[in-house]
């Protein structure tokens, strides 16, 4: 049996190199807050994608998030916004005009990383656009996007979906 010590922090062993230093996943959860945002802001006042990402990289300090992922969100939502509502509309009871932009931000970032970024678990997926809905949203808007991507997810991950059921 290997003992938890080997996990734990020595305080006389060097530091590694890139302590202090988010990890992958930090930086795509702060990506996917600005691409939130940024989103928010494309949905609004329906500004270029290009107009907005130069914004978002002059006012933002880019250096602890995915900046690639960020870019890949804003200009990968807008470019399937068509299949993206499309796959929604079945999982909402509102018209997509009504409902809070905000929601509707996270709800098409998820959808897209469910359509697109097939490396990226279902259930991260899930959770992130909770945390995002958390952020942003209204006070109970975490529970109304888990509840439309709960019902995104098989549709559009039906075969992760069945096997993680298993």
């Amino acid at each position: 049996m290997i003992s938890d010590e080997s996990d734990r922090f020595n305080p006389r062993d060097p530091k590694p190199v890139d302590a202090g230093k988010p990890s992958k996943s930090a930086k795509r959860r702060e990506a996917r807050k600005l691409a939130t945002q940024a989103l928010y802001q494309w949905h609004m006042a329906q500004h270029s994608l290009n107009e907005i990402e130069a914004q978002f990289r002059v006012d933002n300090d880019f250096s602890d998030i995915d900046g690639a992922y960020f870019r890949e969100i804003l200009h990968g939502v807008p470019a399937k916004k068509t299949e993206i509502d499309n796959a929604l509309k079945p999982c909402l009871e509102l018209a997509l005009e009504e409902l809070d932009p905000v929601e509707l931000s996270v709800l098409r970032l998820s959808a897209w990383e469910l359509l697109v970024r097939v490396d990226v678990p279902y259930r991260v997926v899930i959770n992130e656009g909770i945390e995002l809905a958390k952020v942003f949203g209204a006070t109970d808007g975490h529970k109304f996007v888990n509840g439309v991507l709960d019902k995104l997810a098989p549709v559009l991950r039906e075969a992760e979906v069945k096997a993680h059921k298993r």
